[in-house]
């Protein structure tokens, strides 16, 4: 599928939301996922296990933007440093990693993805993956969380992805509008 220059970010369609984070404890975190019987596989459990994932004892509001490769720009797909370089040259920012947790708590009525038979090495179908830092250049280390609903089962979920990895233009990805758009 070919898209038009014209319709890439901003200029396309996109969904916004406003999602409050921080506040609560990784543990407090975690028991609250639990509590809202969300899922979480390896990945997401070695990411909110590390050192490196921390949360905020604030709370704090981010405007984010849910959009496809696609829409960023790239017909044919691309790598994470290619989505997230033309991401930062359009005035959006990485999310800290702890948006995914609070997000998928906030987004309860996440349609349905399919239950096709995923091809590996692919983002699953209906899944929106979270843009945030890498914590580690490791390729065996997660380098970031997706939301899924599968099976009417919510899903926080690690994924790895090497430098090389191609995204498709009709992934789903989540960006934070830049600060000074009121973040």
């Amino acid at each position: 599928m070919r898209i038009e220059n014209d319709n890439i970010y901003p200029n396309c369609q996109v969904i916004t939301r406003t999602v409050e984070v921080g506040g609560l404890t990784k543990s407090q975190l975690i028991q609250k996922l639990q509590q809202y019987s969300i899922l979480i596989n390896e990945y997401g459990d070695r990411l909110l296990a590390d050192d490196k994932f921390t949360t905020s004892d604030t709370k704090y509001s981010l405007q984010t933007v849910e959009l496809t490769v696609g829409d960023l720009g790239f017909p044919d797909g691309a790598t994470t440093a290619q989505i997230f370089k033309r991401a930062s040259e359009l005035g959006l920012e990485l999310c800290p990693l702890e948006l995914g947790p609070h997000l998928r708590l906030e987004y309860l009525d996440q349609p349905e993805g399919s239950a096709n038979l995923i091809q590996r090495h692919q983002a699953p179908s209906g899944s929106i993956t979270i843009a945030s830092e890498i914590l580690a250049e490791d390729d065996d280390f997660p380098k970031g969380f997706y939301l899924r609903r599968i099976n009417g089962v919510l899903w926080l979920r690690g994924y790895r992805a090497d430098h090389l990895h191609g995204w498709n233009p009709d992934d789903h990805f989540i960006f934070c509008q830049a600060k000074k758009n009121g973040c």
